[in-house]
């Protein structure tokens, strides 16, 4: 009868146990598949501009808000275009290339700021003597090609009675700052905290005018995140769901800069440990900076920085700035 007893039992925990199991591998598949797949392209190789996604998908904050988050490198085809498209539901870009696109009545929008101010100016090796704007005079200037470079010199030379006409303006394409200032370059247009701090690494000394220092138009934000109308529309809560995540990423980031660097040196094992987690440490500060939380996007500075284009001949068209940004997805601020 013992035996019997003993048997029994055996076979009813076997059977509970079976059930459990069952049970838990069912709400998890359920779990996994109640997560909303979304992707976000990135607008170049990965750097400290996007720690904060890489955060928010390392440390489940993605899977908090019910996202799946692909993280793209860009193609051939941009960002902007990806998401005007809905082929991809986010992106990162900066104001000046969502403005541009805006007049071109691409429904495109800008729902955080990554970084509150331009971090960008023009650099040289310290032995090229370039000191100020007037400095450029006679000077080979290393560009992508955009209308925009050679305005933004003008406008930089022109407060010190300089003529951008005397400038030798080249197409440096895919060579890198460093090589370029080595052959034929004396200057270049470059993000500070990711060139100018790889430049510190190497013991070289750099001269710069960080745009800035010179007018207020230009500081614009660079990079930003953005989604299409038709998201901001029909998904609302997705978008929402994105932005708190990617807040409390780049919070994480800005609070935590070494173990925000980690986490990107493991997500992108091919980046250079040494100069992220330097760059990580001169621009997690400046995430949010002076703003009230991270993300906070002014009107002001979308409305200087897209007159100053107009009036520099770089729009057709006047952007209706209240179209371009919105900060509505924003969690509330504690």
């Amino acid at each position: 009868m013992r035996k019997f007893l003993f048997v029994v039992l055996t076979l009813v925990v076997v059977i509970l146990t079976a059930c459990s199991s069952n049970e838990q591998g069912a709400s998890s598949k359920e779990n996994e598949e109640e997560l909303k797949e979304v992707s976000i392209v990135l607008d170049w190789t990965p750097n400290t501009n996007h720690t904060g996604l890489y955060v928010a998908k390392e440390k489940g904050y993605f899977k908090e808000q019910g996202l799946d988050v692909e993280i793209l490198m860009p193609g051939e085809t941009g960002a902007n275009q990806l998401v005007a498209s809905g082929k991809a539901e986010f992106g990162v870009s900066a104001q000046e290339a969502l403005t541009h696109a805006r007049v071109q009545d691409i429904p495109i929008v800008s729902i955080a700021a990554v970084i509150q101010h331009n971090t960008s100016g023009f650099a040289s090796p310290k032995d090229k003597n370039i000191t100020s704007p007037a400095d450029y005079e006679g000077k080979t200037y290393g560009g992508w090609g955009a209308p925009v470079e050679k305005a933004v010199l003008s406008s930089l030379m022109k407060q010190e009675d300089a003529d951008v006409e005397k400038v030798d303006i080249v197409n440096m394409g895919n060579t890198d700052f460093f090589t370029a200032v080595k052959r034929d370059v004396d200057f270049a247009w470059i993000y500070y905290g990711w060139t100018g701090v790889e430049a510190e690494l190497r013991g070289q000394e750099l001269n710069m005018q960080y745009l800035t220092d010179y007018s207020e138009k230009l500081d614009y934000y660079t990079p930003i995140l953005t989604t299409n109308e038709s998201m901001i529309n029909e998904n609302p809560e997705t978008v929402s769901s994105f932005i708190t995540a990617a807040s409390k990423g780049y919070t994480f980031a800005k609070d935590n800069p070494e173990d925000a660097a980690s986490i990107l040196i493991d997500a992108v094992p091919d980046l250079d440990e040494e100069l992220v987690k330097a760059s990580q440490k001169w621009l997690s500060p400046k995430y949010q900076d002076d703003a009230e939380q991270w993300g906070i996007q002014e009107k002001e500075t979308w409305k200087n920085y897209s007159d100053w284009m107009y009036n520099n001949n770089l729009l057709e068209e006047q952007l209706q700035v209240e179209d371009a940004f919105t900060n509505e997805f924003l969690p509330n601020k504690e």
